[in-house]
C-alpha cells in the first residue's frame, strides 16, 4: 500500500491549497476533512495534479502516512485546533509531528507543545502568509517546533515554499511558539503597511485633490522604485478599478468599515506584556476600530473642523511618498523590535535576518525593503533598532522635512494620519535627550511615593512631598 510522505487534514481554501501544492511537487499526500465530501471533491477536481490518498476516517488517514508521520491541521484557530488534536494525538506515535498552519495565538502553541512533546508527539506551530494564492503558488513558512521535527519535516516545506533568488522563504523560527510568534507579528506589520498606505491615499485625495484613477498611477510609479511590495502593486490595482453597477470607483462603494481577525490586536497586546512600544501596530489596529464604530462616527459626524483646501504644491505627492517610506522604516522597525523582544523572553534565538529573508517572498508584506532589512541585520545581528542602521538612518533623515510637512499638513486640514503622526513621534522620541518621562516619574512619586532614580548618582529617590520636602533613599 502507498504511504503519502505528509498528511493535510482541514479541506477549506488554504488546506486544499496547501495539499495541491505538496502534490505539484510530487509529494504523495493523504487528505482528509470532517465531511468526506470536500476531501472527495478535491480529488475529483484536482486529482491530475500529483498523487493524493483520500481518507474516510482519522483513523485511515494516520495509517496512510509514512513514519515519521507529518500531520498538517488546517482548521480554524482555537477550539477547532484543540478538537483535532484530542482526535488524532491517540493514534500517533512517538516521533510522529502535528503541524498546526493556522493563525493560532503563540501562547497556544506553546501549551499544545508542551502538553504533545510529553507524549512523544513532535507539535510543530507554523505560520503560513500569502493567502489562498500563496498556499498553492509557493508562501513565506514560518515553522516552530523542535530542530528535530524541523529536520524531517523542513525540506518538503522548504520544496512547496516561495522562492526569491533561489532561496526558500521558509526557515525553523525557534522552538515551541517561535513561529506564530513571528506570524503574528509579520501580521500586526502588515496592519501597519496597510494604514500607512490608506493615510497616503487619503492624503493624496482629499489634500492634493486627486482622483482615485489618478492616484493609481501615483502608486504605479511608486511601485518601481524603492517603495515596490506586493501592498503597493495591489493598491494600485483597487484604486483603478471601476464598479460594474454604479460605473463609480470602486473605492467609493466600499463601506469604510475595515474588518480584522485578531492577530494584529494580539500583537499590540504581547507588545503591551512585553514593554515594547509598536505604536504604529496599534495605531492601524485603533485605525481600523474607529472605522467599525459606525454609530459613534455618525454622532461626531458635525464636529466642527478646517475646510479642505487642495494642497497647490505639485511635489506634494513625492512629499507623501517621503513620509510613507520614512513611516514603513518605523512600523518595521518597531516589529522586528518585538520579535527581538520576545526571542530574549522566551529563549528562542530568532534569527532577525533570516525572518527578513523568508518575508521577501509569498507573503502579504513582500518588498523590495526587505532585502535592505536582511542587509543589516547580516552586518549587526544586534542592531538595537533598524532605526541606526545607516542605510535607514541617511532614509529617514533625507525624508523628515517632507514627512514633518505632510503631517504639518494633514493636521491643518482635518486629514487622519494617526499611523503617519505616531510613527513621526516615535522617531523623534528615540532621537530626543531628554523626554519628559521625568516629569511623569515626578508625579509617579508625588502621589504614590512610586520613587524615582536620579541622572547623578546611583539609588532609588522619594522626595517628602507632604513634608518638608527633603529627598531620602527609597
Amino acid at each position: 500500500m502507498q504511504k503519502a510522505r505528509i498528511g493535510v487534514t482541514g479541506l477549506a481554501v488554504m488546506g486544499r491549497n496547501l495539499a495541491r501544492n505538496l502534490a505539484r511537487h510530487g509529494h504523495p499526500v493523504a487528505v482528509h476533512n470532517r465531511t468526506y465530501a470536500k476531501t472527495k471533491a478535491l480529488v475529483e477536481e484536482f486529482g491530475g495534479e500529483g498523487t493524493f490518498l483520500p481518507a474516510q476516517t482519522p483513523e485511515q488517514f494516520v495509517e496512510s502516512l509514512e513514519r515519521p508521520r507529518r500531520l498538517v491541521v488546517m482548521v480554524k484557530a482555537g477550539g477547532p485546533t484543540d478538537a483535532v488534536i484530542d482526535e488524532f494525538a491517540p493514534l500517533l506515535e512517538p516521533g510522529d509531528m502535528i503541524v498546526d498552519g493556522g493563525n493560532a495565538n503563540f501562547a497556544d502553541t506553546r501549551r499544545r507543545e508542551s502538553a504533545l512533546r510529553d507524549r512523544g508527539v513532535h507539535f510543530v506551530g507554523t505560520g503560513i502568509s500569502g493567502g489562498e494564492e500563496g498556499a498553492l503558488h509557493g508562501p513565506s513558512i514560518m515553522p516552530g517546533g523542535s530542530a528535530e521535527s524541523y529536520e524531517a519535516l523542513g525540506p518538503l516545506l522548504e520544496d512547496i515554499s516561495a522562492k526569491v533568488d533561489g532561496t526558500p522563504c521558509c526557515v525553523h523560527v525557534g522552538p515551541d511558539g517561535a513561529g506564530h510568534f513571528v506570524k503574528m507579528v509579520h501580521n500586526g506589520i502588515e496592519y501597519a503597511d496597510m494604514q500607512l498606505i490608506a493615510e497616503s491615499y487619503d492624503l493624496l485625495r482629499h489634500a492634493a485633490g486627486l482622483a482615485p484613477a489618478e492616484i493609481a498611477e501615483v502608486f504605479r510609479t511608486w511601485n518601481t522604485g524603492r517603495l515596490e511590495s506586493y501592498l503597493i502593486e495591489i493598491t494600485a490595482e483597487v484604486l483603478a478599478h471601476t464598479d460594474a453597477s454604479t460605473g463609480r470607483p470602486f473605492v467609493d462603494v466600499v463601506l469604510d468599515q475595515a474588518e480584522q481577525k485578531g492577530t494584529g490586536r494580539w500583537t499590540v497586546q504581547t507588545a503591551l506584556d512585553l514593554g515594547v512600544p509598536v505604536g504604529g501596530i496599534a495605531e492601524a489596529v485603533f485605525a481600523r476600530s474607529v472605522s467599525g464604530h459606525a454609530a459613534l462616527r455618525e454622532a461626531a459626524r458635525h464636529l466642527p473642523g478646517p475646510s479642505r483646501t487642495a494642497v497647490a504644491d505639485p511635489g506634494f505627492p513625492d512629499a507623501v511618498e517621503k513620509a510613507l517610506y520614512a513611516s514603513k522604516i518605523v512600523a518595521y522597525a518597531q516589529g522586528f523590535h518585538e520579535i527581538q523582544a520576545g526571542s530574549a523572553e522566551y529563549g528562542w534565538n530568532i534569527d532577525l535576518g533570516a525572518m527578513a529573508t523568508i518575508w521577501r517572498g509569498g507573503c502579504i508584506i513582500r518588498a523590495r525593503f526587505l532585502d535592505r532589512i536582511r542587509a543589516a541585520y547580516e552586518a549587526d545581528p544586534h542592531t538595537p533598532t533598524l532605526l541606526t542602521d545607516d542605510h535607514f538612518a541617511e532614509a529617514v533623515g533625507d525624508a523628515q522635512d517632507a514627512w514633518r510637512e505632510v503631517v504639518a499638513t494633514a493636521a491643518r486640514l482635518g486629514v487622519p494620519v494617526p499611523g503617519f503622526s505616531t510613527a513621526l513621534a516615535y522617531y523623534d522620541s528615540l532621537r530626543a535627550d531628554r523626554l519628559p518621562a521625568a516629569l511623569t516619574q515626578g508625579q509617579r512619586d508625588f502621589f504614590g511615593a512610586h520613587t524615582y532614580r536620579r541622572t547623578d548618582r546611583d539609588g532609588s529617590f522619594h522626595t517628602l512631598w507632604g513634608g518638608d520636602r527633603t529627598e531620602v533613599s527609597a
